[in-house]
């Protein structure tokens, strides 16, 4: 069942997962999907932020082409419920974010600290409030 009514329902799903999956589209035009640890940060339905590799393989392909979508799951006793949310990625690199998105653990990823040129955010925005561009099998 499709729900596209609760967005407060929604934000509180979103916030209590562990892992989020992201998706990025290759060269090809064929999407490549990742598993990532939480967010670093969650606006609303509207921005929600991840750290990552700047060498990584899906900064290079959001810097080409930033359609992206996310998906936060979980799984109950007899069923998933999900939420899927479409929209832009951008690769931030300023310091000012990186710093405001850092952890203690972080150095075991970026040895160099948060100046450590692999060290960056990835900023998702959805491409529109409206609940279009949301999907949901929350009930």
């Amino acid at each position: 069942m499709i729900n596209f009514i609760n967005l407060e329902r929604i934000k509180r799903f979103i916030a209590k997962r562990r892992v989020a999956f992201i998706a990025s589209i290759d060269n090809e035009e064929f999407p490549n999907v990742k598993c990532m640890l939480r967010p670093r940060k969650i606006e609303g339905l509207k921005t929600i932020y991840f750290s990552t590799n700047t060498s990584s393989m899906r900064v290079k392909q959001y810097r080409e082409n930033p359609k992206a979508c996310l998906y936060f799951y979980r799984k109950g006793l007899i069923k998933y419920q999900g939420v899927m949310l479409k929209g832009i990625m951008e690769v931030l690199e300023n310091d000012e974010i990186k710093k405001e998105l850092w952890r203690f653990g972080d150095k075991m990823f970026y040895p160099k600290g948060v100046t450590d040129p692999d060290y960056c955010v990835l900023k998702f925005t959805t491409t529109s409030e409206s609940n279009k561009r949301i999907t949901s099998t929350l009930i």
